[in-house]
C-alpha cells in the first residue's frame, strides 16, 4: 500500500513532493517476480476467475503463457478479449472480481496477482513495438461512425477495424480515452499511459478520430445515419449528479469528476488549487479518488462524508485502505 507525502502542521508539500505523489501507484513486476507469481496459479478447470472477469479473459491461459516465457502470446490472449487490457490491469478492481474468487486466495490466504501479471504481459508487448498484434480482414467497404472515444467506443472501433470496416470516431474532448484519460486518479494511469494505449490501438489502421464533435451540437445523428452504414453511440457519462441542496453552486464546490479531470490534464500538479480543509461527499471509488488526490495535492484535512455506514459504501476495500493509510 503506497503512503503519500502529506502536509503537516509544520510543513507544506513542495512541487517535487506533489509530483512524486502522482507516480505510478502500482510498481510493475519484473521478469523474475512475474515468473514466480505465475507459478502460483493452479490453472483451474472451469476457472472462476474467467467468469468473474467482465471481459472473460482466459486468465489461466495467459498466466501459463507468462510462466512458459511466451509473453507475446500472453498479451495476445489478453488483448483478444479486451484490447484495453493495459488500462484495465491498472484500474480494474481485481480484488472484488477475478482475484476475489481465485482458488489460491482461499487455500493460501492471498490470490494470484492477476492484474499485475496482466499488466506485465501487455506492457511488454506495447514496449516491444513492431507490427500490431492483430491484422485487419479484407476491406468490407463499410464505413462506421462512433460517437465517443472512450473505452467502449475505441474498443468497438478496433474490433470493427479488425473485421475490415473503416471507422470514424467523433470525440468532444481534445484527447481520446474518455474515462481512462479524464476520469481516473492520475497515480493509476501514470506516464501518460492512456494515450500510449490509444496510439497502440490505432496502429491497426482504418480508424480516424475527429475532436471537438458534440452530438446534438455540431454533430447530427440524422447526418451520421445518412453518411455511414452503422452508428455506435458511446457518449459516456456526461456529468455528475447534483445534490439538490442549497449552496452546491457556491465557489469552491465542485464535482468529483471535474476535479479529477483538472488533476489529470495538469502538467504541473502543484498548479491545481486545493483548499486546506476538503470535504468529499460520497462513498464510491470516485469519491476515494477525489479525496486521496486532494491529500496528494497538499490539503491538510480531508473528510469523506457518506450518508450510510461503512458496510454500504461501494468503494472497494483496497480503495478504502488507501484512503485511511494516508490520513
Amino acid at each position: 500500500m503506497k503512503h503519500f507525502k502529506i502536509t503537516t502542521e509544520n510543513s507544506r508539500l513542495s512541487a517535487r513532493d506533489i509530483a512524486d505523489n502522482f507516480d505510478d501507484i502500482h510498481p510493475p513486476l519484473d521478469g523474475a517476480q512475474a515468473i514466480v507469481e505465475a507459478g502460483r496459479c493452479l490453472y483451474c478447470y472451469d476457472a472462476p476467475c474467467i467468469n468473474a472477469c467482465p471481459t472473460r479473459i482466459d486468465i489461466p491461459k495467459f498466466i501459463h503463457q507468462i510462466r512458459s516465457g511466451n509473453l507475446d502470446g500472453s498479451a495476445q490472449t489478453i488483448l483478444s478479449a479486451n484490447i484495453m487490457g493495459g488500462a484495465c490491469a491498472r484500474a480494474c478492481p481485481t480484488e472484488v472480481l477475478c482475484e476475489e474468487v481465485c482458488v489460491v486466495h482461499h487455500t493460501e490466504g492471498a490470490p494470484v496477482k492477476i492484474g499485475e501479471l496482466q499488466r506485465h504481459a501487455v506492457d511488454h508487448l506495447m514496449a516491444k513495438g513492431g507490427a500490431h498484434p492483430f491484422v485487419r480482414a479484407p476491406l468490407s467497404g463499410c464505413k462506421l461512425a462512433v460517437v465517443g472515444a472512450g473505452p467502449a467506443g475505441l474498443s468497438f472501433a478496433h474490433r470493427a477495424a479488425m473485421l475490415g470496416h473503416d471507422v470514424v470516431v467523433y470525440e468532444a474532448k481534445p484527447k481520446p480515452g474518455g474515462l481512462n484519460e479524464y476520469g481516473l486518479a492520475a497515480y493509476k494511469m501514470a506516464n501518460d499511459f492512456a494515450q500510449t494505449e490509444v496510439e497502440f490501438l490505432l496502429d491497426i489502421g482504418g480508424i480516424s478520430i475527429e475532436h471537438g464533435k458534440v452530438l446534438g451540437d455540431n454533430l447530427s445523428l440524422d447526418d451520421l445515419r445518412t453518411n455511414y452504414d452503422a452508428v455506435f453511440i458511446s457518449a459516456g457519462l456526461g456529468s455528475a449528479r447534483g445534490l439538490g441542496v442549497d449552496g452546491e453552486n457556491l465557489a469552491g464546490v465542485r464535482g468529483a469528476l471535474e476535479f479529477i479531470e483538472d488533476v489529470r490534464v495538469a502538467k504541473d500538479k502543484s498548479s491545481v488549487p486545493v483548499g486546506d480543509n476538503v470535504v468529499v461527499i460520497g462513498g464510491g471509488n470516485t469519491a476515494i479518488d477525489a479525496a486521496v488526490q486532494a491529500k496528494c495535492l497538499g490539503a491538510r484535512n480531508v473528510t469523506l462524508a457518506y450518508r450510510r455506514g461503512p458496510d454500504a459504501m461501494t468503494a472497494t476495500q483496497w480503495e478504502r485502505d488507501l484512503a485511511t493509510a494516508n490520513g
